[in-house]
C-alpha cells in the first residue's frame, strides 16, 4: 500500500478573496460535482476585558499538525463520499477581518459535501495543533481560547 500525497495546508498571513475565487473556479471543469460546500473562518475583533482584537497571530507545530490535517482528510474521504477537498489554515498574523481558515469540498450530492465540511471543521478545532495570539493594537496580546 503506498501512501497519499500529502497536501500543503498553511498559507502565510490572510487568505485572500482571489485565492479563494481560484479554487472555486479551477473546480468548474469536474463535471461530476454536483455540489461543493465552503466553511471560511474570519478573524473577529471580540472585545476583552474592554480592549479590541485587532489581529490574531497564528502558530503551529507545523509536522505534527500537517500530520492530523493528512488524518483528518483521509479519514473524511473514508467516510463521505467526496470528490475532492481543500483545507487551508494561515500562519502569522491576520488581521480582523480577514479570512484564516478556507476548508472547501465537493461531491456528487450537496448533503456529503456539506456533511463533511461541518464534520472537518469541528476536528481541525479539536485536533489540530495551532495557537493564537489575539492582538489588541501595538503589541499587547494574549493567547487566544480554541472554542
Amino acid at each position: 500500500m503506498t501512501e497519499k500525497k500529502k497536501h500543503k495546508v498553511f498559507i502565510e498571513g490572510a487568505i485572500t478573496p482571489i485565492f479563494i475565487c481560484d479554487s472555486i473556479a479551477k473546480h468548474s471543469t469536474k463535471t461530476s460535482i454536483g455540489g461543493h460546500s465552503i466553511f471560511l473562518g474570519q478573524v473577529r475583533n471580540d472585545i476583552i476585558e474592554t480592549k479590541e482584537v485587532t489581529a490574531i497571530e497564528y502558530s503551529a507545530y507545523d509536522v505534527m499538525a500537517e500530520e492530523k490535517f493528512h488524518e483528518i482528510r483521509e479519514t473524511a474521504f473514508k467516510k463521505f463520499d467526496l470528490t475532492c477537498m481543500h483545507i487551508y489554515h494561515s500562519l502569522g498574523k491576520v488581521k480582523s477581518g480577514e479570512i484564516c481558515l478556507f476548508v472547501f469540498t465537493s461531491s456528487a450530492h450537496r448533503k456529503d459535501a456539506i456533511k463533511a465540511c461541518n464534520w472537518i471543521v469541528e476536528e481541525i478545532k479539536a485536533n489540530v495543533p495551532i495557537w493564537g495570539k489575539e492582538f489588541f493594537g501595538g503589541e499587547s496580546f494574549v493567547w487566544k481560547e480554541n472554542k
